[in-house]
């Protein structure tokens, strides 16, 4: 889930912890519209972020903010990127299994 470059962007935008606007978020990952909308929803839809609608004047304002499932599998991610760097060239990581579910499936 998280291996795509536009779901890691969007992920690591909301490491913050702070909500951001779809308008915001489409200037930080440079994502169109419709590209932006399928991901974060593929995002909500297996719980690592949420997504808030607001109303602000007269428009409605679509927010994102990562959960803490979120942020858990961000890090369990790029640990097993960082296992890889630390093996070498050549090398095959031995990752650590964690007994939770790892929906990432990086190197299953």
């Amino acid at each position: 889930m998280i291996s795509a470059p536009c779901r890691l962007g969007i992920l690591a935008t909301l490491v913050p912890g702070a909500s951001i606007s779809f308008t915001d978020m489409k200037a930080k990952t440079s994502l169109s519209d419709g590209n932006l909308h399928v991901q974060t929803r593929k995002l909500a839809d297996v719980g690592y972020i949420e997504i808030g609608k607001g109303k602000k004047g007269r428009r409605t304002v679509t927010e994102f903010r990562i959960t803490e499932l979120g942020l858990e599998r961000l890090r369990l991610y790029v640990m097993k990127l960082q296992a890889v760097l630390d093996a070498g060239p050549g090398a095959t990581p031995a990752v650590q299994r964690s007994e939770q579910r790892d929906d990432a499936a990086v190197w299953s």
